[in-house]
């Protein structure tokens, strides 16, 4: 799998690559069987899942996530009381808004992972992948990196949102804006039940206009989850569709389209935090002015006890 990180050919589309990569990795999966038996995926849990496979469906929801949530249950709930009071009234928001803002939370921290990253970026112990922008799990090798991802509030607050124990999975760093197109984590990094997933992303620097700035839609978790059978994927029994990401971000800019999504810019501060939900719409803004970078970590994180794959390349998620 690390060999394909930087490969972008026919490799990457075969499931059989994905399928030596999860027999090497089985003892990993075997914790899946009795998800699968309970979901009712009739395949060995070192082949591909995906959501049309659930012949299931858990009943279980974030508690968040359910109808008529008020302001009031939010602050009777256990633990609740012990946040910072700003943060209070941040997460008195989530249900409507689906993310919160942490602002110059990381300040102290980030110019020690901007230095880490690059002094393991000189050393050849990380690079970016084949996408020439991100840089997967720098938190292996970064001190810095690792303490920002396991920060005890943050771990208190998805804990809280999940009311699960929460599963630290993956981290990316960037240099420059990613201009990536709408789309939910949750084709990438998806779970069953539906929401277990949350994602945090840090400024390491002033985010500048024109530097590729993230661009959320305040609301779109609540929209219907959008997955492989919502649009034509391609995909086949050996194989994943040659545009099969194509064909996901025209499907969302429908979906923008039809429920009138408005993009909100984050013009963060150094060290402010944008935490969001699973299926909160997102992407990266064009870059207009290419001398400026856009310093900044992404890190997600999966909920405990729930089954966690990726659905647009439909493989199970190796924890």
């Amino acid at each position: 799998m690390k060999a394909l990180a930087q490969y972008t050919g026919f490799l990457r589309r075969l499931r059989f690559t994905y399928w030596l990569f999860n027999l090497a990795n089985l003892l990993r999966l075997t914790k899946n069987k009795e998800l699968y038996k309970s979901l009712g995926i009739g395949r060995a849990v070192w082949q591909h899942v995906a959501h049309a496979d659930i012949k299931q469906p858990s009943a279980d929801i974030p508690w968040l996530d359910q109808a008529g949530v008020t302001p009031a249950a939010i602050r009777q709930r256990a633990h609740f009381a012990s946040f910072p009071a700003a943060v209070q009234e941040q997460l008195l928001q989530w249900p409507a808004q689906g993310f919160i803002i942490l602002p110059g939370l990381l300040t102290a921290e980030a110019d020690a992972v901007n230095a880490e990253i690059t002094a393991l970026r000189q050393a050849g112990k990380i690079d970016f992948n084949f996408t020439g922008r991100k840089i997967f799990n720098a938190w292996q090798h970064s001190p810095a990196v690792a303490g920002v991802f396991h920060h005890p509030l943050l771990l208190r607050i998805i804990r809280f949102i999940f009311e699960k124990d929460v599963i630290p999975f993956q981290t990316v760093n960037f240099v420059r804006g990613s201009q990536e197109k709408p789309h939910s984590d949750s084709i990438h990094m998806t779970t069953e039940p539906l929401g277990y997933l949350a994602a945090v992303w840090v400024a390491l620097e002033d985010i500048q206009v024109g530097s590729g700035e993230l661009l959320f839609y305040p609301g779109s978790h609540k929209l219907h989850y959008v997955m492989s059978e919502d649009f034509a994927s391609g995909n086949t029994a050996l194989h994943l569709g040659t545009h099969t990401r194509e064909s996901y971000e025209t499907k969302i800019e429908e979906v923008i389209q039809q429920h009138a999504c408005v993009g909100q810019p984050f013009l963060a501060k150094k060290g402010d935090v944008l935490l969001w939900h699973a299926n909160l719409l997102h992407a990266g803004s064009p870059i207009s002015d290419p001398q400026l970078t856009r310093h900044s970590m992404v890190a997600h994180y999966f909920a405990d006890g729930v089954l966690r794959y990726h659905e647009i390349t439909q493989r199970p998620a190796i924890i």
